[in-house]
């Protein structure tokens, strides 16, 4: 192990309450330290580094005979333990002398003696005190400043070894050195001389900053999460109580009044279509878009429904290329959460039009839903769904985006879903084309490319499970109009 040495004593000098007022500062070894009254260093060996006793500055002489004494018996350096004021004839003397020359107010000379001495041996004890003291300071500076660069830079000069945080969006949270938003892996803490005291005190540092990293961000995106909750209500809520929402808006910081568009990311795993996506997601996919959009001009909002992102830009009505600069950023946001997820797993990303108003948050929102979930039921696993609405299924759109309306259809259809997912899609485009044709089986069975006689046998096992009189004109618009909302995600 290499010998302490004055460079060392200059780079430990913060943690150990030393300034450096004259003198070389060089790679010297310290050999021992000793506590010695100022007119004594005449005793001292050769290699020690003398703490001159003595709350009160030794006269001016005293200090220039004792830099002499220092400099004939070759001394490693000498230390003040008091509030020193070192005279210009003394500096230039330390200088000439080559005899290293610090100050030590308000530190006792006997624990000064025992750190010091604890630094030449090195070992265990050296490295405890180091990390302990690192960890002490930190705390301090997590307490009162608490920004990240507070918190490295004193833990730093406590070690005397300069730590970072480096980017790794792989570190898990487990690890020691890990510092991580939540769930969200941000970085590790690193040493650029790792030794036993950065070892007791990196797991700290990084516990220190993570928590720093979370106040952070939640002080920095609090109103973005609020307007995150009301959109999902917004969104789930009954058309009746739309207008309700307007005033909460406005006190958030959320202009319904503007125009929006929407966009909707699903993901779809390539094992099990059922399956949720990894719980580390989510959390680290909204990190990354607020963090995105953050600088941008325009006003964004997102919000997860299970696993689903929704993500709303508010613009003034009539901004150009609205809907295009969404799908620049929902794309990035895409790319991104296929990167999260890993291989098996697909994000579909659907587009609404830009709407107007309250209502229209829900109308671009249902249409951008309904894309991505067309795509991922026709296949299109995986890439970006542009919605285009007009006549009847803009009406359809806004009964699916009721949730009250969407159940009480999805209740006329529910016998049905006891054939399975795939017969039971196969059975409402059946009742839906033949209620389209005027319940004609020839026009049915040529829409569906299948016999009469094969239309008319599906048709008397649908009215034996729904139960329900198709001669009636209101019973027959009600179940047409739980077909085409039914159908609407699955084309």
């Amino acid at each position: 192990m290499a010998q302490y040495s004055i460079e060392d004593l200059r780079t430990d000098a913060e943690r150990l309450g030393l300034s450096h007022q004259a003198g070389p500062v060089d790679g010297r070894a310290i050999e021992r330290v000793d506590l010695v009254a100022v007119d004594a260093l005449a005793t001292a060996s050769a290699g020690t580094l003398v703490i001159v006793t003595g709350e009160e500055q030794p006269p001016p002489f005293r200090i220039d005979v004792a830099l002499r004494q220092a400099s004939a018996r070759r001394l490693a350096g000498v230390v003040f333990a008091s509030d020193l004021v070192l005279p210009e004839t003394a500096a230039v003397l330390a200088g000439r002398a080559g005899v290293p020359v610090f100050a030590a107010p308000g530190t006792k000379a006997a624990d000064l003696a025992k750190a010091i001495d604890r630094a030449i041996a090195g070992g265990a004890s050296e490295a405890m005190m180091r990390g302990a003291l690192a960890v002490e300071r930190a705390t301090e500076a997590a307490a009162s400043a608490g920004t990240i660069d507070a918190i490295l830079t004193t833990a730093s000069a406590a070690l005397g070894i300069r730590l970072d945080l480096v980017e790794d969006p792989s570190v898990s949270w487990s690890e020691g050195d890990a510092v991580c938003i939540g769930e969200v892996p941000i970085g590790r803490v690193v040493a650029s001389s790792p030794d036993a005291a950065t070892g007791v005190a990196v797991p700290v540092i990084a516990s220190l900053l993570s928590r720093a990293m979370q106040r952070s961000t939640r002080d920095r995106y609090a109103s973005t999460q609020s307007r995150s909750d009301l959109l999902i209500e917004l969104v789930l809520a009954e058309s009746s109580r739309v207008e309700g929402f307007v005033g909460q808006a406005a006190r958030l910081g959320l202009p319904l009044q503007q125009s929006h568009v929407a966009a909707w990311l699903a993901p779809t795993s390539a094992a099990d279509p059922q399956a949720r996506a990894p719980r580390t997601v989510q959390p680290a996919l909204e990190l990354f878009a607020l963090q995105l959009v953050e600088e941008r001009e325009e006003m964004w909002h997102l919000a997860f429904l299970q696993d689903d992102l929704m993500l709303v830009c508010t613009e003034e009505h009539g901004a150009a290329d609205h809907q295009r600069r969404v799908r620049e950023v929902a794309v990035r946001i895409q790319e991104q959460a296929r990167v999260l997820a890993g291989s098996g797993w697909a994000y579909t990303l659907g587009l609404g039009t830009p709407q107007l108003g309250a209502i229209g948050v829900r109308q671009s929102a249902a249409e951008a839903r309904i894309a991505a979930e067309s795509a991922i039921a026709a296949g299109r696993l995986g890439g970006v769904e542009l919605t285009d609405v007009t006549g009847l299924r803009r009406v359809l759109l806004d009964v699916y985006a009721s949730p009250i309306s969407r159940d009480l259809l999805h209740d006329i259809l529910r016998p049905l879903d006891a054939l399975g997912p795939e017969r039971a899609l196969t059975a409402v485009r059946t009742l839906q084309s033949y209620l389209a044709n005027g319940s004609s089986l020839v026009h049915a069975g040529h829409e569906l490319m299948l016999h009469p006689n094969g239309v008319g046998y599906r048709m008397r096992q649908i009215r034996e499970r729904l139960d329900v009189d198709l001669d009636d004109p209101d019973t027959r618009f009600a179940v047409e109009l739980a077909c085409r909302v039914r159908l609407l995600g699955a084309v």
